[in-house]
């Protein structure tokens, strides 16, 4: 999910009453919802899960066991200091480090959680695994979720500040986010009932590379992109009034190719995306004296629509690989 429904995420968190467990209560769920994207910042790692954006910093040991107490002993160190100088708490509330280290592993718990709902997986194993989990309720950027949550977070600071902490200013932020969970549960159902349809129309097995991708507004429809066993990719859309829609012909992903094979490695721009990747596809354009190759993500191959505007696809990559024959001059590739 994009940073703002993080934020809020932790934010409306914040308000159902749980920042007043202790100073620096509302920091920590904040900032906890939005440390494990730290991963964006280390791409270059040399140590591939740390490079993997969604691996080991979204991960049970990673974003689970070791943030949370890194970010409570910092906002610990930084009360202390704040302390030293002589700052004035407004909130009156005092420094519960047990309570902030919980807080923490609330604010950090929340960022997978969240990010697990999306096409665009996360390695809850790493770096024990490379596996990628996904449940496919979720568009990147859910615009019921920024209304919902940033609602409930107004209306409870509303009445937080008219109150002046009276008991019931914490309820908006309640309804929010038991309205956002029970929406969440919702397209998750409907996910389901679209996966089932494809398994039992098209012969699939559960195990099955199967992911619903869904349209930034239309939250209720899915476009089911699956693969074959015989490397072919599928997509078929479905709504919980039409069903299935009649699905368009196979594709084969050329993933067996061994010249695609040898493009999909040949620079450290391709080997990310392929580490990334869990359904690569590509087209295969032969010229004279090369091979242009060019990858996508079945996921997003076919491009999204925005207010009736195709968006442009950031997973495509092209890679230029040179040939043997008559006449032609081996000038390594390019991509």
């Amino acid at each position: 999910m994009d940073n703002l429904t993080h934020s809020l995420t932790g934010w409306a968190l914040g308000q159902t009453g749980l920042k007043r467990k202790s100073r620096k209560g509302l920091a920590a769920l904040i900032l906890g919802a939005n440390m494990p994207d730290l991963d964006v910042f280390f791409g270059h790692s040399c140590w591939i899960p740390l490079a993997t954006h969604r691996g080991v910093t979204h991960s049970l040991v990673g974003g689970w066991i070791v943030m949370p107490p890194l970010l409570a002993a910092f906002l610990w160190l930084l009360d202390r200091w704040q302390m030293r100088r002589g700052v004035a708490f407004k909130s009156g509330l005092e420094m519960h480090a047990g309570w902030l280290l919980v807080l923490c592993y609330i604010g950090v718990l929340s960022h997978p959680l969240l990010d697990l709902q999306t096409t665009y997986s996360v390695q809850l194993l790493s770096p024990f695994s490379n596996r990628w989990f996904h449940t496919d309720t979720l568009f990147i950027i859910d615009l019921f979720l920024w209304f919902t949550l940033g609602f409930g977070i107004w209306l409870s600071r509303r009445k937080e500040r008219a109150a002046a902490w009276g008991a019931d200013w914490h309820r908006p932020a309640i309804a929010a986010v038991s309205i956002a969970a029970t929406y969440i549960l919702l397209n998750g159902a409907l996910t389901l009932a679209a996966r089932e349809a494809l398994i039992k129309q098209a012969g699939l097995r559960r195990s099955d590379a199967i992911y619903a991708t869904i349209p930034p507004l239309a939250f209720w429809q899915r476009t089911l992109v699956y693969r074959d066993g015989g490397g072919n990719i599928g997509r078929v859309p479905w709504s919980p009034v039409g069903g299935l829609e009649a699905p368009a012909a196979l594709v084969p992903d050329n993933m067996r190719d061994p010249l695609v094979r040898r493009a999909a490695w040949s620079t450290p721009e391709m080997r990310t995306f392929m580490r990334w990747s869990t359904m690569p596809m590509a087209r295969v354009e032969r010229l004279p004296c090369k091979v242009r190759v060019h990858f996508s993500d079945a996921r997003f191959g076919s491009g999204r629509r925005l207010f009736g505007r195709k968006m442009r696809n950031p997973f495509l990559h092209t890679i230029v690989l040179p040939v043997a024959g008559s006449g032609c001059v081996n000038k390594g590739y390019a991509g």
